[in-house]
């Protein structure tokens, strides 16, 4: 039974995620765990408290940030139309009227502003730029968030395109074109680009970045710190860009 018991604490340890929040000049983004591997993404323009969400799936924990940093949501970012990603988008928009809901694929719930790659816009001072990076799904965006004038590094919202050390399934796509969105659109992106993806998949892909570098030390370290953080119940997001190049076997193909 204290086997057992031990057991069940861990488990329910390993459960409680814990939501973090990256404090920057130009901006700030508050991680938001969500179902048991996602992340929603609360992004703030410094400048005008003008808020984003990223994949809003459980909107109720969305308002309860939203109200307690005292910012203007104004904004959905959807990243692909599966549902641990757009599903709440309905309920958001009802529980906040007159959200902005972008998307690159016509299967996004509660779509207003459909984009295509390189479409550019505002929230509050930062621009929010949207690279078309199709295989996951044939409509993926990603959203690049840089601020002009600023020596902070930009933010790169990736969903299941890049993950920490991985990439994502290719559900309706190539290799081919997971190589282009990966080394191409994403890679050529600034090396201190923090990003930050759809899932906590991070000690998994490790496990295989081991099996297909076995003498890689950054994979290694990189590995030892992710179980770590993980049995804390803390993210292992953001990476950068520079850092998957290190360890991600997907990003090393080059």
């Amino acid at each position: 039974p204290v086997e057992v018991q031990a057991q069940a604490a861990a488990l329910l340890h390993s459960a409680v995620r814990k939501s973090s929040l990256v404090e920057q000049a130009n901006m700030r983004v508050e991680l938001l765990p969500a179902l048991s591997d996602n992340y929603m993404y609360l992004l703030i323009d410094v400048d005008s408290r003008e808020a984003a969400i990223v994949d809003p799936v459980e909107p109720i924990k969305v308002v309860e940030a939203v109200r307690k940093h005292g910012v203007k949501l104004t904004t959905v970012l959807t990243t692909h139309h599966h549902w641990d990603h757009a599903s709440g988008n309905e309920k958001l928009v009802r529980l906040m009227p007159g959200l902005k809901v972008y998307g690159g694929d016509d299967r996004v719930d509660a779509i207003t502003k459909k984009v295509s790659h390189s479409n550019n816009f505002k929230l509050g001072s930062l621009n929010v730029k949207c690279l078309f990076t199709p295989c996951h799904t044939t409509g993926h965006i990603c959203y690049y968030v840089t601020k002009e004038n600023s020596t902070e590094p930009p933010a790169v919202f990736t969903g299941d395109t890049l993950f920490v050390a991985g990439c994502g399934k290719f559900f309706e796509g190539t290799a081919e074109q997971m190589y282009k969105a990966l080394i191409e659109t994403l890679g050529r992106l600034p090396p201190e680009t923090r990003v930050y993806c759809g899932h906590e998949y991070t000690v998994s892909n490790l496990k295989f970045a081991r099996h297909v570098e076995p003498d890689n030390e950054a994979i290694q370290k990189k590995l030892a710190w992710a179980k770590e953080k993980c049995s804390n119940g803390e993210p292992t997001i953001p990476s950068t860009l520079a850092d998957e190049f290190t360890f991600n076997p997907f990003m090393r193909v080059k």
